[in-house]
């Protein structure tokens, strides 16, 4: 395992360049090129921003920030998480021909994710800039909240793409659940705003991954047993990806 990320780790310059590459041919020939992005957020957090502050009956000046920082987070987690299937499987004929480690395709997706997140968070700028928070230190929670994030997301990548490789299906699962997902995580809403029914709301992993980033960028604090819950998703998730891998990543170019 030690030889394998240390091939990880002098492969990250190269793992850069076909992250970036991929981000660039998916806009190749257009005018605006990667900030397309851009636009297809800003204008689903402007058409969701008008129709559900109506509907919700919100102010939409505590609105619009929650309900474009949830979305651009949940762009996010859901690319990492719909794509993770397919990181070994659309990479068939590199594994087959050439010598390479493993973990550079899931970490690959990771970055590729990391790159659209970016260009999305100028949406989320102009949106603080029109309705601004309350500015303090907790702003500069998002840094451990990110680390924390990308962390789970890359277990996630590399344990989702052997068991993807493997079983084919799972890519369609996910598929299909995705979209539920959305709702049943608090992208369009805060957890506090859903009164009782708040404590189901924190059995989804994926309210902990949103809270981490979500709430230091609008001025709040995070709970601590959302740092405590992360981590220990963290700790779990690395576990078990390293042992499913240390047992099976021998097999995984046969699988695809």
């Amino acid at each position: 395992m030690i030889e394998h990320f240390a091939a990880l780790y002098r492969s990250l310059p190269l793992i850069l360049y076909f992250a970036w590459g991929d981000t660039k041919a998916r806009y190749r020939r257009s005018v605006l090129g990667p900030f397309w992005l851009v636009i297809g957020t800003a204008v689903g957090v402007a058409g969701l921003s008008f129709l559900w502050s109506g509907l919700l009956k919100v102010d939409r000046a505590t609105f619009v920030p929650t309900l474009a920082v949830g979305i651009v987070v949940w762009q996010f987690i859901a690319g990492c998480v719909a794509e993770s299937p397919s990181a070994f499987t659309r990479n068939a004929a590199i594994m087959r021909n050439l010598k390479t480690p493993y973990l550079i395709f899931p970490l690959q997706l990771l970055l590729r994710q990391l790159i659209n997140f970016a260009h999305n968070l100028v949406v989320v700028l102009v949106v603080l800039i029109v309705f601004p928070p309350p500015l303090g230190a907790a702003q500069l929670l998002v840094i451990p909240g990110m680390l924390l994030l990308a962390g789970n997301l890359l277990w996630i990548a590399i344990l989702f793409g052997m068991l993807g490789a493997r079983f084919r299906d799972l890519e369609q699962i996910i598929g299909v659940l995705i979209p539920l997902l959305f709702f049943l995580s608090p992208v369009l809403y805060r957890p506090d705003q859903l009164g009782v029914l708040e404590q189901f709301i924190w059995l989804n992993p994926f309210t902990y991954m949103i809270g981490l980033i979500r709430d230091p960028i609008q001025g709040f604090v995070p709970a601590p047993f959302v740092y405590v819950v992360s981590a220990g998703m963290l700790l779990a998730g690395w576990g078990a990806t390293l042992w499913l891998y240390g047992r099976r990543h021998s097999r995984i170019p046969f699988w695809v």
